[in-house]
């Protein structure tokens, strides 16, 4: 029998914690749409998703090991012997044990978010959304698709066992627009440590919150202990009938993860060195269709009919044009964000990205991988060459921080920089391998001739935390054939050329 609904804090996969793993693993799954999925089709998802290294099982042979510390492809011989030697002690309801388990393990958030539709002895299905989120040639795309979905992802859809009602990016809205509309309040959203509350909250009286937070805020400022909000949560909105769950996971893991979830969004800035989220003031014509179009809902009995609605694409949501910002005014940005790190710190920082450590820092943590790597990019250049012009073309929040990695749009690349009559691009990247090769070479390509039309002299550097040697093979190929100068770097070799050169152009 299925275990009986219950209230529960809203808590989100964390199998696949960064966005840029679910657009992956979402790129591996779109060849097999329109496939049945089985259990021999699950297997051997399973095992093109161990190649390209999206996924590393723990028992690997000495010759496998060394092939993936040399980002050498796996041979089928490889990856069945993987397969073999890790059988997966793992169930999930609707799939058999091991490696179909698995399977739903990685890919049900995005069934949950409208992107993919599958079921064991059915076809594989993606919607429409899904589609745009894995299409490598609109990065801009993947801001649009976790709009769309979270805008109606509601805490007790069919995917889900839980009483608590309601949409929770809606709900935070609502709340934060009560709390910046009112006087008494210091007009910068919601605090960190009253997260929480919108986590465990309910139902959708979005003024029943904002008026407890309020009273929360004349009890205790802006600082409660972590006991006075557990309790609140455990004794008061759950009426003590959850599971015990530590402090640390009430108080920072749950609220971190959903601040990382609605920053996909890009209606929500961070404020305060991450102390406070609020509405994006950039967005804020956006924010005011969601309030007026999603704050009334249809609830739904079965997970195709739920997903049928969360998968529609809302052409109205995704066609406003976010408030542009000028140069000069992202100049301010980069310099005032420069003032905020220093070089020792952004250079910390970029080392972690390039050895997949996490970054503690209040701010950077919840930005996604690849929109970190070219905010501090960006942040890096400035910082040793503040001569230079450098205009990044990510989307920014009012306070400067991208809220994704840059669009592509027009041919455009992630952040071009000029330095007296050259012009230099910077193409960067998380991914690695043949994942590398075959997403990022031939849009850089494009990128870096119409680049060219900019400047008297250009080039680009193509930065990556390793560069696939089939990767270098095809710059090779670009320079000989195009006469583009592609200069591809580690993050590591990059900043030492930061620090070691006057100049940044360089086509040495």
């Amino acid at each position: 029998m299925p275990n009986k609904s219950k209230y529960k804090p809203l808590l989100f996969t964390t199998t696949l914690r960064n966005p840029e793993r679910l657009k992956w693993f979402l790129g591996i799954l779109k060849d097999y749409d329109g496939q049945i999925l089985n259990n021999e089709l699950a297997e051997k998802i399973a095992g093109e998703i161990i190649r390209i290294g999206l996924y590393r099982p723990t028992r690997l042979s000495i010759s496998v090991k060394k092939k993936i510390k040399t980002k050498e492809p796996l041979t089928d011989k490889d990856v069945s012997k993987v397969l073999e030697d890790n059988p997966q002690n793992h169930k999930e309801a609707g799939f058999s044990w091991g490696w179909p388990s698995r399977f739903d393990t990685w890919f049900k958030i995005a069934k949950e978010l409208g992107f993919v539709f599958y079921k064991s002895g059915e076809k594989i299905r993606f919607s429409e959304i899904g589609l745009k989120l894995v299409d490598n040639e609109h990065p801009e795309f993947e801001q649009q698709a976790f709009l769309n979905a979270f805008v109606k992802y509601q805490s007790n859809s069919p995917f889900r066992r839980v009483l608590n009602e309601n949409v929770p990016l809606v709900l935070l809205l609502q709340v934060i627009t009560k709390l910046n509309a009112d006087d008494e309040c210091n007009d910068a959203g919601i605090s960190k440590l009253e997260l929480p509350l919108i986590i465990y909250w309910k139902d959708n009286d979005a003024k029943k919150l904002y008026q407890r937070i309020k009273k929360l805020r004349q009890d205790f400022g802006y600082s409660p202990s972590w006991e006075v909000i557990a309790e609140i949560c455990r004794d008061e909105i759950m009426e003590g009938k959850d599971i015990v769950r530590d402090d640390k996971s009430i108080l920072v893991d749950y609220p971190d993860e959903f601040i990382r979830k609605m920053r996909l969004t890009g209606l929500i800035s961070l404020r305060g060195g991450g102390r406070f989220i609020d509405i994006n003031k950039n967005e804020q014509e956006k924010v005011d269709y969601v309030l007026g179009n999603y704050s009334e809902y249809k609830k739904y009995d079965t997970e195709e009919s739920y997903f049928e609605y969360i998968s529609i694409v809302d052409k109205n949501l995704i066609s406003f044009v976010p408030k542009a910002v000028s140069v000069s005014e992202q100049d301010k940005f980069l310099t005032k964000w420069v003032g905020v790190y220093a070089w020792d710190k952004i250079k910390i920082e970029m080392l972690n990205l390039s050895n997949k450590r996490l970054s503690k820092d209040e701010t950077l943590k919840y930005l996604s991988n690849p929109t970190r790597l070219e905010f501090l990019t960006a942040l890096a250049v400035k910082s040793k060459f503040p001569d230079v012009k450098v205009i990044p073309n990510y989307p920014i929040d009012d306070e400067g921080i991208p809220t994704s990695t840059a669009g592509g749009v027009g041919n455009t690349g992630d952040i071009e920089c000029f330095e007296d009559v050259n012009g230099i691009l910077i193409e960067v990247t998380m991914s690695e391998g043949r994942t590398q090769t075959m997403m990022e070479v031939w849009p850089i390509s494009r990128h870096l001739e119409e680049f060219g039309k900019k400047a008297k002299n250009s080039m680009c550097y193509f930065v990556a935390p390793s560069i696939f040697s089939d990767s270098v093979k095809q710059i090779d190929y670009v320079r000989q054939t195009d006469n583009l100068f592609i200069s591809p770097k580690t993050i590591e070799e990059f900043l030492g050329h930061l620090e070691s050169n006057e100049a940044l152009y360089s086509i040495v």
